[in-house]
């Protein structure tokens, strides 16, 4: 049996580039865990391509880096978070370096590629697999760190806040609640664990699985936002869900995505020949290829609704073999295996649900709504990414604010709090559980897909809620009565946060950024955030 209790300085759930960076910077000092549902490389950091967006190159500044982000957020970026996030982008290349990160080199120097949105060349990347190259090397370090305990195949129940147990007595002064730590399913023991902190890090990633189509990793099922919604904190902007222009259309290839890059270096979008072959960003864009992803996503749902297409195509044959080797050796290797050849021919491709651009709101240290609890990486709302999350923003995010919580961490002291609770697990197991919960997970995602996707509007939102209220109620009496276990968990989540994008979709009533309805197809003159306010934890 597992000691049913763990007690640390620090609890870190997520194990992608946001949290092993938040345990690597407070390693030295504090005692850290880091919680994740399954292995510590089955996360979206793992399978980024493109890079991070960094001021490294000459002719590059910071203003043109803020500026470029401004305009692809779409009026909703903040400029203080975008301003603290681009000037602490240097630092952030200079200490993966140290670390030992083999980002790809020319001339002695960073190989800076472009990517859609960006006006110069400043993504620093390990060729198509830099997510991977980061991964591995904080992986490394993070094993070799005495400090810091891992705790796999381990899933966030909820969070544990003096509200709940009505202990005002483990509040910092001046703050009427505070977050105590956690409950977390054990799939090796099957038992639910109580782990006690001052301070809770969530880094848990977004909600890409809440979509039939995503370029995510089943683990992005929106874990972190839904446990801080449900512990009282506000969440921002989840209307904004980013949807990758190009994810590999193939029977065989699940969530592959073929990256920005590959249109940074010329990559050229076709219809099929069937419907005439030609060039069509052009036509919607004068960036074209290069504009950014929603502009991008919206025109390849166009042309496929408007010519009943299941795909188009993105072409770079016209790149020597050895160029597309050499820059792309993971998608021409992936393509190559699905008897793709893209130094010949075009790649298949559709959009799918790829980043969720708000989530839980926080301060430039991560602080959110509540005393002692930290969101980090794509499960917060910084204020970086606006309506539209400029390509390899990401990753660098993930790190600047990192950093910037475990400085904040290391400056506070909380008050003691006695031992927590053990989990209630008098629950029994029910046979019909799994049938119910996965027919409910596959209706969630398939009425996402159809009704609050790419192009919404107000009668599509309509349908959504009135079927996720019926999802909610039945699941929270499965929750209630019945033994946990990570599907339903997940799917607990799920809902939750399908429930928070379709009131976000519904209160803003214009077309902005990654939100397109169809009934308010103009621009508000004034761009306003959209916040939702749980009800009293």
């Amino acid at each position: 049996m597992t000691p049913s209790s763990h007690h640390f300085d620090v609890l870190i759930v997520g194990s992608g580039l946001a949290g092993l960076s938040a345990a690597l910077h407070l390693a030295p000092t504090h005692r850290v865990a880091i919680l994740t549902k399954r292995t510590l490389s089955d996360g979206a950091s793992q399978l980024a391509q493109g890079g991070i967006a960094a001021v490294m190159g000459e002719g590059d500044s910071f203003a043109s880096h803020v500026q470029d982000t401004l305009a692809a957020g779409a009026g909703l970026c903040d400029p203080e978070a975008t301003r603290f996030v681009v000037e602490h982008a240097p630092e952030s290349i200079r200490w993966l370096q140290q670390l030992g990160v083999p980002f790809s080199q020319e001339n002695g120097h960073l190989h800076l590629t472009r990517e859609g949105g960006h006006s110069e060349r400043r993504i620093v990347h390990v060729t198509d697999a830099t997510g991977a190259a980061v991964q591995d090397t904080l992986m490394a370090q993070v094993r070799r760190s005495p400090n810091i305990t891992l705790f796999e195949h381990h899933t966030l129940v909820d969070l544990i806040t003096s509200a709940k147990l009505e202990r005002p007595a483990c509040n910092p002064p001046g703050q009427s609640n505070h977050c105590l730590g956690l409950y977390a399913l054990d799939e090796t023991s099957d038992q639910v664990l109580t782990f006690s902190a001052p301070h809770t890090i969530l880094a848990s990633g977004g909600a890409g699985k809440v979509y039939l189509y995503t370029t995510n990793p089943d683990t992005a099922t929106g874990d972190g936002i839904a446990a801080a919604w449900r512990a009282g904190c506000r969440v921002e902007n989840m209307e904004f869900i980013q949807f990758h222009p190009t994810c590999l259309y193939h029977p065989h290839a699940k969530s592959f995505l073929i990256s920005e890059a590959v249109r940074g270096e010329g990559g050229r979008l076709l219809l099929p020949e069937s419907a005439g072959g030609a060039r069509f960003m052009p036509t919607h864009d004068a960036r074209a290829e290069l504009a950014p992803r929603d502009v991008v996503a919206r025109a390849i749902d166009f042309e496929m609704k408007k010519r009943g297409l299941d795909c188009v195509y993105l072409d770079i044959s016209h790149q020597p073999k050895d160029f597309l080797q050499a820059h792309f050796p993971n998608i021409y290797a992936r393509c190559l295996e699905l008897g793709i050849d893209m130094a010949k021919q075009p790649i298949p491709v559709v959009p799918a649900a790829h980043y969720t651009c708000g989530g839980v709101l926080t301060d430039l240290a991560g602080r959110t709504d509540l005393s002692g609890l930290y969101a980090i990486g794509e499960t917060a709302c910084t204020g970086l990414h606006g309506a539209n999350r400029l390509a390899s923003n990401s990753l660098l995010e993930c790190m600047v604010f990192a950093r910037a919580t475990a400085r904040s961490i290391a400056q506070e002291t909380p008050p003691p709090c006695p031992p927590l609770p053990t989990w209630d697990d008098s629950r029994v197991t029910d046979p019909d559980e799994v049938v119910v919960i996965s027919h409910n997970w596959d209706e969630l995602r398939r009425f996402m897909w159809d009704y609050v996707g790419i192009v919404r509007t107000n009668k599509r939102l309509e349908r959504a809620a009135h079927r996720i209220a019926l999802l909610q109620d039945e699941i929270q009496e499965f929750y209630a009565r019945f033994h946990v276990t990570r599907d339903l968990l997940e799917l607990r989540n799920l809902v939750q946060v399908a429930d928070l994008i379709v009131r976000s979709a519904q209160a803003r009533h214009e077309s902005r950024g990654l939100h397109f309805s169809r009934d308010y197809p103009q621009l508000e003159p004034t761009p306003r955030p959209t916040t939702l306010v749980p009800p009293a934890p």
